[in-house]
């Protein structure tokens, strides 16, 4: 096996792993139902922790660089970068808001037409994130094998979340078919990456769309709007993740 074929293997294989979580939402979800969802708020606490203490710091060096290459001119030069987060945080807050807009609390069913539509967009956004951590799974292997592990399992316990968002509020229709399209979208996403690999400075924005992502979903399956986080298990999920990345 070539150098370049062992880097793609590796992300091959950590997207494999990612449908896996995919794959095991309804399981997950009916384990939540029975205990408390503290392996949720583990997660989440995870995923943020691998942003703000791994993520952003790289983001925010390769800005620098990319700043003083172009220098002066470049309008909003510095804030690119940020600003590429706040798309991906606004992006899936709106995703967010438009299923519980369409489908209110108290209001477990609506018309079948609306239920549809709303599925369909709201998986449709998943498939494109899923699409884009495929891709970047190839872009920390070429980093290295510590570098591709700390992002794998950050993103799967993360996709864990999701697959338990949407196993709740789209029941059966994930089951049937839902987590196909996810596993699918990983997939292409790793494919894309290895076959058509952008500049440093393109993936520096899907990465940066991808840490406002991760922050927002999050967030808003551990903020205490149903009154069902765990703080000190996210606590201690961020805490010893964020070890864990300073001492790699």
């Amino acid at each position: 096996m070539s150098a370049q074929q062992l880097p793609d293997a590796g992300a091959l294989i950590g997207a494999l792993v990612c449908c896996a979580v995919y794959a095991s939402g309804r399981p997950l979800y009916q384990h939540q139902m029975r205990r408390p969802r503290r392996w949720l708020s583990l997660a989440a606490g995870v995923s943020v922790a691998y942003v703000f203490v791994d993520l952003l710091p790289e983001l925010n060096a390769q800005q620098q660089g990319f700043v003083r290459s172009a220098g002066p001119g470049l309008l909003f030069a510095e804030q690119r970068i940020y600003i590429a987060a706040l798309i991906g945080f606004v992006f899936f807050y709106g995703l967010d808001h438009f299923v519980l807009a369409a489908r209110p609390a108290g209001t477990p069913t609506a018309d079948r037409e609306a239920r549809g539509t709303v599925y369909w967009f709201h998986l449709g956004g998943y498939a494109l994130y899923s699409w884009l951590i495929g891709y970047l799974l190839v872009e920390r292997a070429t980093r290295g094998a510590v570098s591709l592990v700390l992002y794998g399992v950050a993103m799967a316990l993360h996709l864990s979340t999701i697959a338990h968002g949407l196993v709740e509020k789209h029941e059966r229709r994930y089951d049937h078919g839902g987590w196909w399209i996810l596993a699918a979208s990983l997939v292409a996403g790793w494919l894309a990456g290895v076959a058509a690999p952008l500049s440093a400075l393109t993936m520096s924005r899907f990465f940066a769309f991808v840490a406002g992502g991760v922050v927002m979903t999050s967030m808003n399956d551990e903020l205490p709007r149903t009154g069902q986080g765990r703080f000190l298990w996210f606590l201690l999920g961020a805490t010893a993740y964020a070890i864990i990345l300073l001492l790699a």
